[in-house]
């Protein structure tokens, strides 16, 4: 594996972004240190590898993303990882959904000062009306057969389900094979050996 970005140069350099969202994002970096003390917004111990540990794993993304793409849900939004990165990229449609009010707080307030415009839904994922999405993402939020759950009712015909998954990928597809019939594909985590990243089609529920 090549080595890891670990500052706001790396990032730029492994993703491409413009100097603009590079700005933005790192707007995002600093809001993120500033809030982190009252919030706990991220592990502790990530923070001060937060452009390798978030955002670079959040825009690690941006390659699968299919051609086109233009509403994205994100599921369990948390700090805005994956989601409010791959809009702060230029996603046209996010949409965060994240239960905790203080959180979303937060969300709004990256949002504002880096120019993203996002919907914040401050509810429970079961309690959002599904509506048609080209992607809906996640990152550690739930096993596999759960979460494609909560999902399958988000994705439009054709949509792609994108999920930051750990060591446990292989088994959580394996579990998930029993209630869903899907086309799968692994690719390995930049940012982590023992993680994957999970693009799903074509899923269905056979029970």
């Amino acid at each position: 594996m090549s080595v890891l970005p670990v500052d706001a140069a790396t990032f730029q350099e492994r993703t491409g972004v413009s100097r603009e969202t590079l700005e933005r994002l790192t707007v995002y970096e600093g809001l993120l240190r500033k809030w982190q003390p009252s919030i706990n917004l991220v592990g502790p111990k990530t923070l001060n590898d937060a452009w390798n540990r978030h955002l670079f794993d959040s825009a690690q993304l941006w390659p699968h993303l299919p051609s086109g793409v233009r509403t994205l849900v994100d599921l369990g939004s948390g700090a805005g990882f994956p989601g409010l990165v791959l809009a702060v990229m230029g996603v046209p449609e996010v949409h965060l959904i994240e239960a905790d009010a203080r959180k979303c707080a937060f969300l709004r307030e990256v949002a504002r000062a880096t120019g993203t415009t996002v919907t914040i839904h401050t509810r429970r994922i079961e309690a959002v009306t599904p509506f048609a999405a080209d992607v809906v993402t996640a990152r550690a939020l739930a096993p596999l057969p759960l979460l494609l759950s909560w999902a399958a009712p988000f994705l439009s015909h054709g949509g792609t389900a994108l999920f930051l998954k750990g060591q446990t990928a292989d088994d959580e597809l394996t579990e998930a094979g029993k209630s869903w019939t899907m086309t799968a594909e692994r690719f390995p985590s930049l940012t982590e050996p023992s993680a994957a990243i999970l693009r799903l089609s074509a899923i269905t529920s056979i029970q």
